[in-house]
């Protein structure tokens, strides 16, 4: 039901047509599709040379695809991009949202694989997203070639936000922006022409998504010492959401083959993180790189 999700059916309709036209300036030429899955249909971006290595991208909570417009242009210069939207979500996939805790994502992963015809892929995963990559990661090691994770959720402690946040709220429409600073950092002064759909795009979902108010299943040490695959995890000193530190601690001690970028006055939203990226992926993913 969308009304699990969206806080009406008529915010769910306008965040799809506004998703719909955001969709329309996506910045290289790309395809669409809809796959069967066990949780429902599932909506996936493709870009980039069918023959170039996969590379399957996970976007965050309260959001969707769209949030990888400002990277994609630089990624499928080299890579298969194959965006997904993550069920539950802001999203054009299905409105569901099983449990965290169990196997439910991993199964629903299975299909999304399946149905691309992906035996592997490198994952990159934001926030929540992190986090699905992560579960893949532990549940299906065998699929997963190497992972790029943006302030993941699923390692670190969760923090609680509502404690500092309830009170601004009280406070309006300048709460909220107080709220979304903490959050993301300071608003950008000027933001470029092309990507202003995407924001607002963006702004519009938060008021009209139910957020998840639940605790995230975060990986055992254990489970962290068994992800062989190259990691490259950035993290944001000053993430309101989730404790970074705890986040390279429990990575340097439990996978200390992981590169970990912690960006000390970093906020949830680390942007322009496109190059470093990149150059992981293509390190671990292209034959005879000569990415440093």
């Amino acid at each position: 039901m969308t009304d699990a999700v969206f806080r009406s059916e008529a915010s769910s309709r306008q965040i799809a047509a506004q998703y719909r036209q955001v969709l329309d300036h996506w910045p290289v030429p790309k395809s669409e599709l809809h796959l069967p899955t066990r949780q429902g249909s599932t909506f996936v971006l493709a870009c980039g040379d069918e023959a170039a290595p996969p590379i399957v991208l996970l976007h965050g909570a309260q959001a969707n695809s769209a949030a990888w417009m400002p990277d994609v242009a630089l990624w499928s210069s080299r890579f298969r991009l194959l965006a997904v939207d993550m069920i539950g979500e802001a999203g054009l996939s299905a409105p569901v949202r099983p449990a965290l805790a169990g196997d439910a994502h991993a199964l629903w992963l299975d299909d999304v694989f399946d149905g691309l015809g992906l035996r592997s892929a490198g994952l990159v995963g934001t926030s929540l997203g992190g986090w699905l990559a992560l579960d893949y990661a532990a549940r299906r090691p065998e699929r997963v070639r190497a992972l790029a994770l943006i302030c993941p959720a699923g390692i670190g402690r969760q923090k609680n936000l509502l404690l500092k946040a309830a009170p601004l709220l009280l406070f309006g429409a300048w709460g909220r922006r107080r709220i979304r600073q903490m959050v993301f950092g300071p608003a950008p002064i000027d933001i470029p022409a092309d990507l202003r759909p995407m924001t607002d795009l963006m702004e519009a979902i938060g008021r009209a998504i139910r957020p998840r108010v639940v605790t995230i299943p975060r990986l055992s040490d254990d489970e962290l010492s068994r992800l062989a695959m190259p990691i490259l995890a950035i993290v944001g000193g000053r993430d309101v959401l989730l404790d970074s530190r705890d986040t390279r601690a429990r990575l340097e001690r439990a996978a200390p083959h992981a590169q970990v970028r912690f960006i000390a006055d970093g906020h949830h939203f680390l942007p322009n993180q496109a190059s470093p990226i990149m150059e992981f992926l293509e390190r671990h993913l292209l034959p005879n790189s000569s990415a440093p």
